[in-house]
């Protein structure tokens, strides 16, 4: 296991704690550019996201109705009612997305797939690149308005969902994650730089509380001229 992932999963809070966790929920808003192209806007705005840190299980409630709730896994996504009843359900749901470019307006079971992802990847960073599979490798640093960050290239195992097969997170001095570098493959393909800041203690973690997603440019910088994806972390529960 690399070295550096073992000085970030200590400085995000260890695997012994970390092991102890079933339960994660999130009290967040999300915004963004994107979410206007997708036909979405303001339906992130205040909703809880509750995962399970060892599986890949999210759930987002209220899920554009109050009393409806979304459920994802990586086979599967679905829109549950108030009594836990099936509205609507979709197999296979990232092949749903074939064809798909930034434009494309998506429904309700593609934005179940996106969303719970990627919340699922965000608050499992960094414990969830020591699953099996996951490939790593420590990448020359990188200077950040005069901070040194450590860069960690991760090839994600075709099992684990998420945004890229391959993805770079930056660490600083400390150990805490900085920034998240991938490619939305789901949308046809981007060069996207999610910002990580604001870090907080919950339960004996450390989690960012705020993202902000930018596109990159040619320089590895981001093009800040607009904000893709805004997340804000307003509380986390740790069970």
């Amino acid at each position: 296991m690399s070295d550096l992932l073992e000085f970030a999963v200590a400085a995000h809070g260890g695997w012994e704690r970390w092991r102890e966790v079933r339960k994660l929920t999130a009290r967040i808003s999300v915004a963004g550019a994107m979410w206007h192209l997708k036909g979405w806007p303001g339906v992130l705005s205040d909703v809880a996201v509750s995962i399970d840190p060892h599986r890949q299980h999210a759930e987002f409630s209220p899920f554009i109705e109050p009393g409806h709730h979304s459920q994802y896994e990586p086979a599967r996504t679905a829109i549950l009612g108030d009594r836990n009843e099936v509205l609507e359900e979709r197999e296979r749901p990232r092949s749903a997305f074939e064809g798909h470019v930034i434009q494309t307006p998506w429904d309700a079971q593609h934005l179940a797939y996106f969303s719970g992802y990627a919340m699922w990847t965000y608050l499992t960073t960094p414990f969830l690149l020591g699953l099996p599979g996951f490939i790593l490798d420590e990448m020359e640093p990188w200077d950040e308005q005069g901070e040194t960050w450590r860069r960690l290239r991760v090839t994600f195992p075709p099992d684990v969902a998420s945004h890229s097969t391959e993805q770079i997170f930056y660490f600083d001095a400390a150990g805490i994650l900085r920034r998240h570098d991938y490619s939305v493959e789901i949308m046809g393909g981007t060069s996207s730089a999610n910002y990580a800041t604001e870090p907080r203690t919950f339960g004996g973690l450390v989690f960012p509380t705020r993202r902000r997603v930018y596109s990159i440019g040619p320089d590895n910088r981001p093009v800040l001229d607009r904000v893709a994806v805004a997340i804000d972390i307003n509380g986390i529960d740790v069970e």
